[in-house]
């Protein structure tokens, strides 16, 4: 009977267009909901039209401009401060083989961060997304992030390049919003070890301006909190958030409702759903955290190669603490690649180790950690894998346990379809089979 209901439920929904039709204007013309005084209506957009948002290109360009200016007005100074000069002797007695080694700690940086998303993929054994593309999801987040304030062009690119790979808005939504919280706690958690082993050093070595630093440590711990807070009470977010917004909005102060309020009660809700199915898998979260520590690791280690390039002696553990604050302070500042907050954190913590190479340590450190990794990400972005098949299911391919055929549910029976001419055959999962 229930197969029955159903095969007539279908033929009146395919069939039945004029009645559906008639349904649809009885819908349409039921009065809304109302809504508090001085509230635009709100637009639900069904999952169909869900759209992800493209990058913001325009304001990567002209991040890429500003950078240049920035850039210029730099090499100017060098020429009328006088410190010419300097500059040049300093690069010619550089040791390139030190700066292979930072250019290499850059590269493992990447991988490494395209190997964070292998590990989110790699767990949806039927996920059509490939290496490449995830390559090209990295490339995206290192171009779009290094070119917009405080990286906020990345989130919204690699949810793009995400879903050009296959998956739909709110799977990739899912996961990279797993993985953006756990490099923000990889950040902190990171900073948080490099300041309990070194704040004697630093607090002996720089004085009260350290103060800075664990104000901007607060910060970001702070941040990090609010996401959390997010993930685990989102009801409370979302009614806070809504009558802030309505009283913002009461008096004027909001140019963009719908915006707002789509943040508000739909992003928040796929933020927080998305972290806890993420969070139910305690020896994922914890891999793909021990991945970002490394990752992160790399990238504060290039200033101890800048060193040694041009001859300096530097103790290992306090470059990566200072590394580690540098990145803070730069990520505090609102402008693009966190300039003024680079160079400022670069002078404070490196400058008097490197002395009259100050100048010319910043411009290798800098190249080499901001201008190479952004540009080489351009020509990136537009990876795309050759085939349509799971990481999972390659990987098992590799180690010869089968391919990429539907998996069979656990504990349960597999059935083989009967084919024609030839017998139905049902394996029971010890393993033996039986003749039908």
């Amino acid at each position: 009977m229930a197969k029955i209901e159903d095969s007539s439920t279908h033929i009146a929904a395919n069939g039945g267009g004029e009645d559906a039709s008639k349904a649809k204007s009885a819908h349409r013309a039921r009065a809304p909901k109302p809504r508090l005084a001085g509230t635009p209506a709100r637009r639900h957009a069904s999952s169909a039209q869900e759209k992800p948002a493209d990058p913001d290109k325009k304001q990567a360009a002209r991040g890429a401009q500003f950078i240049g200016l920035v850039f210029a007005a730099y090499v100017a100074f060098l020429f009328f401060s006088g410190q010419i000069d300097e500059f040049v002797s300093a690069f010619a007695n550089v040791e390139m083989r030190w700066l292979v080694g930072a250019v290499v700690c850059v590269c493992l940086y990447f991988l490494l961060g395209t190997l964070a998303y292998v590990t989110a993929v790699y767990l949806d054994h039927d996920s059509p997304v490939g290496f490449r593309d995830l390559m090209a999801v990295e490339a995206s987040g290192n171009f779009f992030g290094n070119l917009t304030p405080m990286q906020m062009g990345a989130l919204p690119s690699q949810i793009y390049q995400l879903t050009k790979a296959g998956l739909s808005v709110g799977a990739a939504s899912a996961t990279q919003f797993t993985r953006f919280i756990m490099f923000q706690f990889g950040v902190v958690l990171f900073a948080g070890i490099m300041l309990w082993a070194k704040l004697g050093f630093f607090i002996a070595s720089y004085g009260d301006i350290v103060i800075l630093n664990l104000l901007v440590f607060a910060g970001h711990a702070l941040e990090l909190i609010g996401l959390f807070v997010v993930c685990l009470c989102p009801n409370f977010v979302r009614r806070a958030g809504s009558g802030l917004l309505r009283w913002a909005n009461g008096h004027g102060w909001v140019k963009n409702y719908d915006k707002w309020d789509e943040m508000i009660n739909v992003q928040v809700a796929q933020f927080s759903s998305a972290f806890r199915r993420s969070a139910a898998n305690i020896p994922d979260m914890a891999l793909t955290l021990i991945i970002t520590m490394t990752q992160l690791g790399f990238l504060y280690m290039v200033p101890w190669f800048v060193l040694h390039a041009f001859g300096i002696e530097a103790d290992f553990l306090t470059c990566l603490a200072a590394g580690s604050m540098v990145q803070l302070v730069s990520t505090a500042v609102p402008l693009p690649g966190g300039t003024g907050g680079a160079e400022g954190g670069f002078a404070l913590f490196f400058g008097p180790m490197l002395g009259s190479s100050a100048t010319a340590g910043f411009l290798v450190w800098r190249v080499v950690t901001f201008f190479l990794p952004t540009f080489a990400a351009l020509p990136m972005i537009g990876l795309k894998s050759s085939h349509g098949e799971s990481i999972y299911h390659r990987v098992q391919r590799l180690r010869g346990r089968g391919g990429s055929g539907a998996r069979a549910p656990r504990g349960g029976v597999a059935y083989k379809p009967k084919k024609h001419g030839t017998k139905k055959l049902v394996v029971k999962k010890a393993g033996s089979q039986k003749k039908q």
